[in-house]
């Protein structure tokens, strides 16, 4: 029998990822449903006593918008165990520095662990296996060393995404290639449970090898892409907007979680 968790709890904080974009499910809050989600929903099940979830996290959000937007009325609701993914979207932005993100991200992180909550910090995935996102690679790894010193000087733990070798597969995303589909969200939630150490029934989907693409159905598949997600994305990053633009938290306050029967990917 496993045992009990020690969390009665859990505020997610953080962007599209958080909120589980890519893992659209109408029954779920703002639509959609995600890692975090799923996680409340296995904690729920393994509490000893009483259990609440709320989600702050919103589509589109910079660090510094999810610090000034989130950090506080995270904490006002008092929870011991808070995850957070932050910095993301700025890594992607053309000319930031890794190391001034990751400097703004631990005053974040110097904030959240002051009333001796457990907070989870995520790196970000390992970008060798997709040529959208390739070229940030080392960027990404600097932004990931500097997240395990701020995680090992503020005692938090790590999930660990780049050594997540089970969603570096174009399988595990969404048609955007930015989120992870319902079967990377599966992946990741095995990831963050398995991080802190509690038992689950979550099982993994292996999926099956992808069949053989020619170049010329690649190209094809660059340019949809190219023109359903990339350029709206450069017209948002030149107009100053934001997909969240809008959005309010899916989740704002604790609640019971209803829970999934069966837990299907």
């Amino acid at each position: 029998m496993s045992q009990p968790h020690p969390w009665r709890r859990y505020v997610a904080l953080g962007d599209s990822f958080t909120e589980g974009i890519g893992d659209p499910e109408p029954d779920s809050p703002g639509g959609f449903r995600g890692w975090a989600d799923r996680v409340a929903e296995t904690l729920a099940t393994t509490a000893d006593g009483e259990f609440s979830y709320a989600n702050l996290a919103i589509r589109g959000r910079l660090l510094k918008q999810i610090l000034e937007e989130q950090v506080e009325p995270a904490l006002a609701l008092q929870p011991d165990l808070i995850t957070i993914s932050a910095g993301g979207n700025d890594v992607i932005r053309p000319g930031t520095d890794p190391d001034d993100i990751a400097a703004r991200f631990e005053v974040g992180i110097r904030q959240l662990r002051r009333d001796g909550a457990t907070v989870v910090i995520f790196t970000g995935v390992d970008t060798s296996f997709t040529p959208v996102f390739r070229g940030i690679r080392g960027k990404v790894a600097i932004y990931n060393e500097n997240l395990r010193v701020i995680a090992d000087k503020h005692d938090c733990i790590v999930a660990d995404q780049w050594g997540l070798k089970e969603i570096q597969d174009p399988r595990m995303w969404d048609e955007d290639r930015l989120h992870p589909n319902p079967l990377g969200h599966h992946e990741i939630a095995r990831l963050v449970l398995r991080s802190l150490n509690v038992d689950n029934d979550l099982q993994p989907g292996a999926p099956e090898p992808l069949p053989p693409t020619s170049w010329r159905q690649a190209r094809a598949g660059d340019l949809v892409w190219a023109r359903t997600h990339f350029v709206p994305w450069v017209v948002r990053r030149i107009t100053h907007r934001s997909s969240g633009d809008g959005i309010t938290p899916k989740r704002p306050t604790p609640e019971t979680v209803s829970v999934h029967h069966p837990d299907a990917p």
